[in-house]
């Protein structure tokens, strides 16, 4: 289940050499320290969780709203463990970066089937956020994160015009790519008319969208047949991008092609559907808006946003501040601070950098 989305205004700039050095060294003895406490599966469910994974960012080194957060604190921390043999690894990054998430998930040394299943989620949760979840936020960072076992996290950026906005996933947690993998998503604004395939109230949507594609492929291009507009449709909340096919003269014929492949191929479900290549937003979007707009099959034109900062607000919006969730984060850390074998200044400056956080 994804468990974490934050969204953070954007300011320019760098870490420094000197700081960056420093939260190396500071993320990987704190990793090594919760490891040892509560595993490395406990350490998965930390990364994942947005609480944890602000205020562990906090510890070494962030204001609590400073952007490059997210990107920062994971690139410190893929270094850190490739230092640190503890049998947690880091794969992808921002950027050019992440485009090497699936070679490096294969350089680990694990066994065929398990990189093979890595290799899925990592596509899977990329996508996912950027073709199911189509809340104007453009994937730009992907941090997987795993362990010999094979389980794993993931935390990813998307960035709009003025906001960066945090995908969290936790392996333990996933009943289906598709099947309302968020547990936490915090945001400080929400979008309006975003489309989330994964809801639940989109499992209509999602069951007629594999219906149309296993159809003839003649079948779906006669809903394009012909100019529509949206005044031919009864629909009670219809969001459309600044542009979009709505005739069949636009449809090139790469979205043919694939139609006709996607046929051939017969998906059994909707993770089946979302995963072939050449399934990206648009077609996502297509099919959902034919399920809805002929079918009557609403999807969730809601956005999925729960949460707002790390620890709710103090005025109860959107949701109120969870205090044994904020407690025990922050009691974490403080333990890990405690054990991790670095400096006493180190040390120090961490703690106090949490009791900044805290008030």
């Amino acid at each position: 289940m994804r468990t974490g989305i934050t969204s953070l205004p954007l300011h320019g700039g760098h870490a420094p050499a000197w700081l960056f050095g420093r939260m190396v060294g500071l993320s990987g003895a704190i990793a090594e320290a919760v490891a040892d406490e509560h595993g490395r599966d406990g350490f998965l469910r930390r990364i994942s969780d947005p609480h944890w994974f602000q205020a562990f960012s906090c510890a070494i080194g962030f204001d609590w709203h400073s952007s490059g957060t997210t990107t920062t604190t994971c690139g410190a921390l893929k270094i850190a463990l490739s230092k640190n043999d503890i049998g947690i690894k880091v794969a992808g990054g921002k950027g050019a970066a992440s485009r090497k998430t699936i070679s490096e998930i294969e350089a680990s040394g694990l066994a065929d089937k398990k990189i093979s299943e890595l290799q899925y989620a990592s596509r899977m949760s990329a996508k996912v956020d950027n073709s199911c979840v189509q809340d104007g936020y453009q994937l730009y960072h992907h941090a997987f994160i795993f362990t010999e076992k094979g389980y794993w996290a993931v935390v990813q950026q998307g960035m709009n015009d003025s906001f960066a906005r945090r995908y969290q996933w936790l392996s333990d947690n996933v009943r289906g790519f598709v099947d309302e993998p968020h547990n936490a998503i915090s945001c400080d604004a929400r979008t309006d008319g975003a489309l989330d395939m994964t809801a639940k109230e989109s499992s209509d949507a999602q069951r007629i969208s594999v219906d149309l594609v296993k159809g003839r492929p003649e079948n779906l291009m006669k809903f394009f047949s012909r100019q529509r507009t949206l005044a031919d449709f009864n629909c009670p909340h219809l969001h459309m991008p600044a542009h979009h096919p709505v005739c069949l003269s636009e449809m090139n014929a790469r979205d043919i092609e694939f139609l006709r492949k996607a046929y051939e191929f017969q998906p059994k479900n909707y993770e089946e559907l979302v995963s072939l290549a050449g399934m990206g937003p648009k077609k996502i979007r297509a099919l959902a808006l034919i399920s809805d707009l002929v079918y009557g099959a609403r999807p969730s034109w809601r956005d999925p946003v729960k949460y707002s900062f790390a620890h709710g607000g103090k005025d109860g919006f959107p949701y109120p501040v969870d205090k044994e969730v904020y407690d025990s984060s922050i009691r974490t850390l403080r333990d890990a601070i405690d054990a991790a074998k670095v400096g006493q200044k180190e040390r120090l400056g961490a703690i106090k950098r949490l009791e900044q956080f805290i008030n």
